[in-house]
């Protein structure tokens, strides 16, 4: 899904970089109240933890990213990540972890024209950040609260999100598209395809979620206030235990193990198991090679960086290139999505600080 420079023209992509850049700055004024919402009161540790989950989510979605998976007819899909860092880490947080990804991947990488950056953003960022989120409070509103309804809500929400970021994709190229080709066309394949690859996307979300879910809710920023009732075994018979009795709160005990489980998987995905992905053109390739869109896409401007096409030049072996080129894209991402959310809470603890020293509270006599 990644458009390569040329297949959407100057003024379009300028205004898309706009457009993206307004939604960044929003972003990162609502990242801040959400790293304070995730820490829980008696938390070890505070709100300080939250940044490098939040740094830990732009990994993994950078890692799944590598995965690309056969759908159809000679194409191949990968997951997108806005509906999955948005359940995670809350829709602005979202918002900013694949931004982050869509932004190493374009200057490292060679992935996703320079250009065409606030392209992507808008459509793999922030339309499928928005669309998953919003569906998902709709879905978990009506659904009984329960770990396995925040699952479902999950699935259906990233399933939609993929063919919206198609339409938007596909409206943007409506405006300024390099090419004269038929838009109902163009649409009805980017969308067909799409729905196709948002499953994948679906189970991916869901699978991780609910496995996240499963072993410390109090993570999930779309799973808060699911209280999960203390059992009691009485007469060999499971039954809610007294309201008076208040087990530990899981937030209470540090992230730490499901961190570093986590950057473990983003390792092995990225730096083994990516070997084993589909080769076959994505989603967006292979319709613009079916429908003339890439007549006009031009090389990219790194496309000689060390990095480019996920291989690390110089290194001959193609298994070795790949999975060192993993691993690099791995720490890279978790190294500067930590250090953006690090940033943003420091900033946010700065504004509480002068607030309260201008506050009458803390006036000075």
């Amino acid at each position: 899904m990644h458009a390569p420079d040329g297949f959407i023209d100057v003024p379009v992509s300028a205004a898309a970089g706009v457009l993206a850049a307004g939604a960044i700055a929003v972003s990162l004024r609502g990242a801040r109240r959400e790293l304070d919402d995730t820490a829980r009161p008696g938390a070890s540790g505070g709100a300080e933890r939250t940044a490098p989950l939040a740094g830990l989510v732009a990994a993994f979605i950078f890692a799944v990213q590598m995965l690309n998976f056969p759908v159809a007819a000679g194409t191949s899909g990968h997951l997108l990540g806005g509906a999955l860092a948005a359940i995670l880490v809350g829709p602005y947080t979202g918002v900013l972890c694949v931004s982050v990804v869509l932004m190493l991947q374009s200057v490292l990488f060679a992935d996703g024209g320079l250009t065409a950056l606030g392209v992507n953003i808008t459509t793999m960022a922030i339309t499928t950040t928005v669309v998953a989120y919003a569906l998902f409070r709709g879905l978990v509103k009506v659904l009984p609260r329960s770990r396995r309804s925040v699952t479902a809500a999950s699935f259906v929400a990233a399933l939609v999100s993929v063919p919206a970021s198609a339409v938007v994709f596909t409206l943007l190229y409506a405006v300024g598209g390099t090419t004269d080709v038929s838009i109902g066309k163009v649409a009805t394949a980017m969308v067909g395809v799409h729905v196709l690859i948002g499953l994948g996307e679906a189970a991916i979300t869901a699978l991780t979620v609910g496995a996240v879910i499963a072993v410390r809710p109090d993570l999930v920023h779309g799973a808060r206030g699911l209280g999960q009732k203390l059992k009691l075994r009485v007469n060999g018979e499971l039954v809610d235990a007294p309201e008076t009795a208040e087990p530990v709160p899981a937030a209470a005990r540090s992230p730490r193990k499901v961190w570093i489980a986590g950057l473990v998987t983003s390792l092995v995905l990225a730096g083994f198991v990516s070997f084993y992905a589909s080769a076959n053109p994505d989603g967006l390739e292979k319709v613009a090679a079916d429908h003339g869109i890439d007549k006009q896409a031009e090389e990219h401007a790194v496309a000689d960086s060390p990095l480019a096409d996920y291989g690390v030049k110089d290194v001959d072996d193609a298994r070795l290139s790949g999975g060192l080129a993993g691993v690099i894209g791995v720490g890279v991402t978790v190294v500067a999505g930590t250090g953006v959310f690090w940033a943003v809470r420091r900033r946010r603890r700065a504004a509480d600080e002068r607030a309260e020293d201008t506050s009458p509270a803390g006036t000075s006599v």
